[in-house]
């Protein structure tokens, strides 16, 4: 662990000791503000160190200042996400998918209780047809005072659901373009952002919706300083210290200011890596003031939000496009990040690696045999789109991934696995074979004894429920085309958009 770091964290519980003494007793209604102030500096989070890596000296980088006033993070909990709201990808600034999904009993089936239609979009664009439904990340938002599913899908459009009943409960926001990641609700504000992925029309980018309005209210189109001229927004933005930030495909790191339905940009990380701009499609995982992103040159890079520059850089040699995902061991974030087969070539390996957080030090990697498959003009390329998701209850010690094999290691071409390994060092502990390949990032619910289960779905439109101890298939059914999105859980049940045009809601029993 960094020194200063450490000589900081004996200050601050040096001083929370002191504090929590009372420093002598001045009378009652003294003695409770004490306690008061002293309850409100022991929850206060400290920031993590302002230096620079050995590691991060080949990332070539500019921070582009929009506004000379001071912008320093306030407040680093990330208790804003901690409600049962869902307001972005995988629910928590940690990506840990922390939904707290619970089941009674053992279940032993899934059923579908609704299925809402979104429209289907036929517009041809460079890239293709896109449809409706939704697709990759494409991960549902729940706002619990209202009740509502709030989903942006492939056909351009935001739709809000009721949850109880599937119909929709509010007109929808048109976005104009298909939009393929993880939409963000702010969490203090009224606003909603939406990322657009396919250029069906111009202008094409990042927009802000104000949601007192229900309309737009922000569009933030092509950057002429960023490295990369492709501008789509596939991550799924977050507030953290007061500010939102919100990688691109651009090669770009944005801070924004927020208002009421609108956006200021206040500062924007650009870089390099070995002279080539890579773009971020994953979401950033946050730990006090550092995030963590991969990039699609297989570089996973921590920036400090306090300054915006990088801290520490690691390479893991291929296409990163699921999210990082963060967890506290005494005291210390590790992270769990894996990447694709596609810059190796046909052929090659997918790696998952857990690596310190504060540091960048790899703690163990693992690799898999896979392959990129080849379906006509397309090539998908193998390895890991998903999430990692850590296990609970009964499951603990394990992390799950959805991993496309696509011929490696002996696999069909078209060949899924849902794979354990342990976080302690990485072994396999089991792989399942699924119907196809997924790209889906699978939840999990936990029922009265502990017992750990993961719900999932494949390209090929099967959902299943597995039994995540053990890896045991319990129950698997085609429902669809694609469930190529994640899932949101809110209690018992899991909502997920597939390829064509439904968005389901699917109770465990």
């Amino acid at each position: 662990m960094n020194k200063s770091f450490t000589s900081c964290l004996a200050l601050f519980c040096l001083t929370a000791a002191f504090l929590s003494c009372g420093g002598g007793r001045k009378g009652d209604n003294q003695a409770v503000a004490g306690k008061a102030d002293t309850a409100k500096a022991v929850k206060e989070v400290q920031p993590l160190p302002d230096t620079m890596y050995a590691s991060a000296e080949v990332v070539k980088y500019h921070v582009d200042v929009y506004d000379s006033l001071p912008h320093p993070l306030k407040g680093l909990d990330g208790g804003a996400y901690a409600t049962d709201d869902v307001l972005t990808f995988r629910k928590t600034l940690l990506r840990d998918a922390d939904f707290g999904g619970r089941i009674s009993g053992t279940p032993d089936s899934i059923a579908v209780e609704w299925k809402f239609e979104t429209e289907y979009d036929k517009r041809k664009t460079k890239y293709g047809t896109w449809g409706g439904g939704s697709g990759w990340t494409g991960q549902p938002l729940y706002l619990a005072k209202t009740g509502e599913i709030v989903v942006g899908s492939l056909c351009g459009k935001v739709y809000f659901i009721n949850f109880e009943t599937g119909k929709a409960s509010r007109s929808p926001l048109n976005a104009v373009n298909p939009i393929k990641g993880t939409i963000s609700k702010d969490p203090e504000l009224e606003n909603l952002y939406v990322g657009q992925g396919v250029p069906a029309e111009q202008p094409f980018g990042a927009m802000a919706f104000d949601l007192k309005k229900h309309s737009r209210g922000f569009f933030f189109g092509r950057d002429p300083k960023a490295k990369r001229g492709w501008n789509a927004f596939d991550s799924s933005p977050v507030v953290v210290g007061g500010y939102l930030f919100w990688p691109g495909e651009n090669g770009s790191l944005y801070k924004f200011e927020r208002t009421q339905g609108s956006l200021k940009l206040v500062s924007a990380l650009r870089y390099t890596v070995n002279g080539a701009a890579p773009g971020v499609e994953n979401s950033l995982c946050v730990y006090r003031n550092y995030a963590y992103f991969g990039d699609n040159h297989g570089s996973v890079i921590c920036v400090n939000l306090e300054t915006m520059k990088p801290v520490w850089r690691y390479d893991i040699g291929d296409d990163i496009d699921g999210s990082i995902v963060c967890h506290e061991e005494n005291g210390t974030p590790y992270l769990y990040v894996g990447c694709e087969v596609g810059r190796q070539g046909d052929s090659g390996v997918c790696r998952l690696a857990k690596l310190n957080g504060v540091d960048g030090s790899q703690v163990w990697r693992q690799e898999l045999p896979c392959k990129r498959y080849r379906m006509g003009e397309k090539t998908l390329d193998g390895g890991i789109y998903c999430t990692p998701l850590l296990g609970r209850g009964d499951a603990e010690g394990l992390v799950f991934l959805n991993i496309c094999r696509h011929g490696g290691d002996g696999h069909s071409f078209i060949s899924g696995q849902f794979v354990a390994f342990s976080t302690k060092d990485g072994h396999v502990v089991y792989a399942t074979q699924l119907n196809q390949f997924a790209w889906s990032s699978p939840v999990s619910f936990l029922n009265e004894r502990g017992e750990d289960y993961v719900f999932t779905g494949d390209s090929g439109g099967h959902v299943y429920l597995i039994r995540a101890k053990t890896g045991d298939i319990i129950y698997k059914k085609r429902v669809a085309a694609n469930f190529e999105s994640s899932p949101v859980v809110v209690g018992n049940a899991a909502v997920v958009g597939s390829r064509q045009n439904g968005i389901y809601k699917f109770v465990i029993k």
